[in-house]
């Protein structure tokens, strides 16, 4: 019987981390949180409080996994701390929402710059989005070997691309800073708190590497040190990034431009700038596509073989050993998502809600240090402090999310919620198997 196989290392591993976390957003709109804190010192301190809290949040799922280190990761901790319901809630979301959601739109941003070098109308864009998707998709249907190999590649190039541009930031600035308004708007702890939550999503994706545990090699020892490492790695990149953006433009131009890496250095080096950030934002959109594209088809694939998922799902490759049908079921529909422009109600509506989950996964260690037999092979500091902190943070997301849009967030746990008769439906096909 064919069998997962163990080709991520402690450097793969690392690389998911890193290349799923930074994507095209860094590079292009630093704004949302700028706009919330409009001071340079109090916009460094948001985005750093958003790594210190990212940090705490992947500690949680670093310990989880090495008491679960199985393939499906979050999916499995739910699953195994609160009940198959709610482990199956979450794979719903994440497929037809949250992770196929992330997908097309990293894909799509990757079109959107790939027509800074060539005309594309909007269908042209879907079609060059699409074909990302595929393309990826068919590099890891080949094996977890391989896409790692690709992730680990990209990865690379990418965070030295990030620390080239603050170095040449830093190098090539001269003169006195730029000028800002005399009066600046207050800022409100409040304000605070929400751009610390802008930048918390900018830090998203940083869950995903424990999809792949029954690929990875030595997962209780490889997944914790990855995370940790993965997470200190673009907490320095995405200050650094932002310590340069400062320095260059006025704080006013910051909280407005919707591309503030290309701003910045055409403010350095001359119109020519553009060019280069837009190939650095589809490199780093591809990068990040392939991460995503490995690791999502390991949830569905383990909720197959539980029974709570089409069965096809649950098919191994016999010379690949990857999850081949799972992958295409994931690259068919983020295609459709990209083709037909839904992704973007679907996502936005449903995005914050895994808030909601990374709230539970928090309390999940809690009670879990309560469980007799619990066994994690790696313990995370400050238990239950830091798990509670992270707790009520989460949960500002979310009422956030509420008070600005009732609506819209209301349908958003009804998407989520639609599982819960799914569940049912499959749990008792499984009962009468």
């Amino acid at each position: 019987m064919a069998t997962l196989k163990r080709a991520i290392g402690l450097p793969g591993a690392t690389a998911l981390v890193v290349g799923t976390i930074i994507g095209s957003s860094v590079f292009v709109q630093a704004s949302e949180l700028t706009l919330l804190v409009p001071h340079p010192i109090l916009v460094v301190m948001a985005w750093a409080v958003a790594g210190v809290l990212t940090l705490i949040g992947a500690l949680v799922c670093a310990e989880l996994s090495s008491a679960f280190p199985r393939t499906g990761g979050v999916y499995v901790f739910f699953k195994e701390i609160y009940s198959p319901t709610l482990g199956f809630l979450w794979g719903w979301a994440m497929f037809w929402t949250m992770h196929s959601g992330i997908l097309a739109a990293i894909a799509t941003v990757f079109a959107r710059y790939a027509a800074f070098f060539t005309p594309l109308d909007v269908t042209g864009q879907r079609l060059v989005a699409v074909s990302a998707i595929l393309i990826l998709s068919a590099i890891n249907y080949r094996g977890v070997k391989f896409g790692s190999n690709v992730q680990s590649a990209f990865t690379l190039v990418k965070v030295l691309a990030v620390m080239a541009i603050i170095i040449l930031g830093f190098a090539l600035f001269r003169g006195a800073p730029p000028t800002e308004p005399e009066v600046l708007p207050p800022v409100t702890f409040a304000n605070f708190l929400l751009a610390v939550g802008a930048g918390l999503f900018a830090y998203g994706g940083w869950h995903m590497v424990t999809y792949t545990a029954e690929e990875t090699v030595d997962p209780t020892r490889t997944i914790p040190r990855s995370l940790l490492i993965g997470i200190v790695v673009v907490t320095l990149c995405y200050i650094g990034l932002n310590v340069v953006y400062l320095m260059v433009l006025p704080i006013t131009s910051v909280m407005t431009s919707t591309r503030v890496a290309a701003d910045t250095f055409e403010v350095l080096i001359g119109p020519g700038a553009a060019g280069a950030i837009s190939a650095l934002v589809m490199f780093s959109s591809f990068g990040a596509l392939n991460g995503i594209v490995l690791v999502g088809p390991r949830v569905y694939y383990q909720m197959a073989q539980d029974g709570l998922w089409f069965k096809f799902a649950g098919h191994l490759h016999p010379t690949f050993l990857t999850p081949d049908r799972a992958i295409i079921a994931q690259a068919v529909w983020s295609s459709v998502l990209v083709m037909t422009g839904s992704y973007r109600a679907l996502f936005t509506r449903v995005i914050y809600t895994e808030w909601i989950f990374f709230a539970m996964l928090a309390l999940g260690v809690i009670i879990m240090r309560r469980r007799p037999g619990y066994a994690p092979a790696w313990r995370m500091a400050l238990v239950p402090a830091a798990p509670i902190l992270f707790i009520v943070v989460s949960l500002m997301i979310v009422v956030n999310q509420i008070r600005v849009d009732v609506a819209s967030a209301a349908m958003g746990l009804g998407i989520v919620a639609t599982g819960f008769p799914a569940y049912y439906l499959w749990a008792g096909r499984q009962r009468s198997a």
